[in-house]
């Protein structure tokens, strides 16, 4: 089952077919822990159409955060970007080590839905979409559901200094998230694939996939680290890390398509603003 925050309301989707869930806030029913007993519920009501165009990001009051260098290649490639300014070997230790990256990324009102505009930043010169598996936990640190980010990145700005990562990472329109959330008891099998795709004028500039298989770290360690410490609620969102990095020469430019497919949960869809 999906669900979807949409200007008609909150819509579950089962087999294919929409139905509307009871009038409560999108925070409220993210928190709740009895989630799928209510969302089944709503599934055996008469169904409805659901204008696509009317789909929000996931997201009202719940914090993303985001974890960093899980993939082999997002290793790589940070080192490669940070040689000359001696960070090299940082990223290198944060792969091996027991502790994970984790970094804040958006507050909820900052986050871009479906076919919004995410940005590049005016003062970076090398900027890449971050397509990755994004965990939907409620306020007691359970995997509710997930869903499709892009975590949008300065490369540039991070090489220049590992210390620079904020900068990097956080700034109007780096982040998007949706189009649904796909709840389950359940991990995704390793096989998930994702997928991501950039257009500029009609024409394929840049694709690749990996699958969860490729991802070093379990979704409950990178959960059981964010909820050191820190309490959350409303839920949060945390991107789990890229194992697609494009290669060096390419940066997104204004008017760029952003496709990323997460089987099992579908395509999140942005344009370079």
């Amino acid at each position: 089952m999906k669900l979807y925050r949409t200007t008609q309301g909150i819509l579950a989707e089962a087999e294919g077919s929409f139905h509307t869930l009871p009038d409560r806030s999108w925070s409220e029913l993210l928190a709740d822990p009895d989630l799928l007993s209510i969302v089944r519920q709503a599934t055996e009501t008469a169904p409805v159409q659901l204008d696509a165009v009317s789909v929000l990001a996931p997201i009202v009051d719940q914090e993303v955060w985001a974890a960093g260098v899980t993939y082999f290649r997002s290793r790589d490639a940070r080192i490669a970007e940070s040689k000359e300014a001696g960070g090299s070997s940082f990223y290198d230790r944060v792969y091996a080590a027991e502790r994970p990256e984790l970094f804040f990324k958006a507050a909820g009102w900052r986050v871009i839905g479906p076919d919004g505009a995410v940005s590049i930043r005016s003062d970076a010169s090398w900027s890449v979409p971050e397509p990755e598996l994004t965990l939907v936990i409620n306020p007691s640190g359970k995997i509710v559901g997930y869903t499709i980010g892009n975590d949008m990145s300065s490369r540039d700005i991070e090489g220049e200094n590992p210390l620079y990562l904020p900068q990097a990472k956080v700034y109007n329109g780096s982040c998007a998230l949706g189009p649904a959330i796909l709840l389950a008891d359940e991990s995704l099998p390793k096989s998930t694939s994702i997928e991501i795709e950039i257009q500029r004028k009609n024409a394929v500039v840049f694709s690749g996939d990996t699958t969860l298989a490729e991802l070093k770290r379990e979704p409950t360690q990178l959960v059981e680290y964010l909820f050191r410490d820190q309490h959350f609620p409303h839920g949060v969102f945390l991107m789990t890390g890229t194992g697609i990095v494009p290669s060096d020469h390419f940066t997104l430019l204004s008017g760029d398509v952003i496709r990323i497919s997460i089987s099992g949960i579908g395509v999140l869809k942005n344009y370079v603003g």
